[in-house]
């Protein structure tokens, strides 16, 4: 497949916020999206070969984005699986990080904690009352959950959602846009958690399973119905 038709290959997911233009832009999309996997599997999600995949991902490889470890999957050679390095991270869009960390420190330090408690609360008021307002007519909690992740991604954080065998929902955000003042300040992870408990209402349980801040990958919540 040729770069140009490599390029006009996306899915709905991977133009959420960010739009890849290069094919070296898809390559690191789809495994921002959905993790570690392996040349083969990567071309088949962005319906090309594993062939032109590899050359991508060797290209991004020395530039220090990716990394291939491999895994043993029975008799056979390996399988190398290729993830995203550290240094992938800034390729994706952190608003304004530098200066939102700058001004919690200035809060922080001027004002004092109590001030920034106030800020981080203001702000939980404020998007609360707005999913409330989006997720008002919604009956399930299904239909809640995947109305949630539309508004999450359209906020940046790259989010999708799933039903488990058991009847269980998991959402999930792919990135954080907001990370450098959740790091910074880690009242905003807490808010955000406590915001999904209230507009998903009290038939809902959610706990948070995955979360960048404290290295992983994504952050996940596990949401499930339960007795009022």
């Amino acid at each position: 497949m040729s770069s140009q038709n490599f390029e006009n290959v996306t899915t709905a997911a991977e133009s959420v916020t960010w739009s890849p233009r290069s094919p070296a832009e898809r390559v690191l999309m789809a495994l921002k999206m959905h993790g570690a996997m392996s040349a083969a599997a990567l071309g088949s999600r962005l319906g090309t070969t594993g062939e032109a995949a590899r050359q991508q991902l060797a290209r991004l490889a020395e530039e220090g984005l990716v990394i291939a470890t491999s895994e043993a999957r029975g008799v056979g050679r390996p399988t190398q699986s290729w993830s995203l390095t550290p240094a992938a991270q800034s390729r994706f869009p952190d608003t304004h990080a530098a200066l939102t960390v700058q001004l919690l420190a200035i809060v922080r330090n001027s004002l004092g904690e109590d001030a920034l408690d106030t800020l981080i609360s203001i702000r939980e008021a404020e998007t609360r009352a707005a999913y409330e307002a989006d997720l008002a007519h919604r009956t399930s909690l299904r239909d809640k959950v995947a109305a949630l992740a539309d508004l999450r991604s359209a906020e940046g954080y790259m989010a999708d959602w799933r039903e488990e065998p058991d009847g269980s929902l998991v959402l999930i955000e792919n990135h954080c846009p907001i990370c450098a003042a959740a790091t910074a300040c880690q009242g905003f992870c807490r808010a955000e958690l406590d915001v999904f408990r209230s507009v998903l209402g009290p038939t809902a349980e959610v706990m948070r399973n995955e979360h960048i801040v404290a290295g992983g990958r994504r952050c996940s919540y596990a949401i499930r119905e339960i007795e009022p």
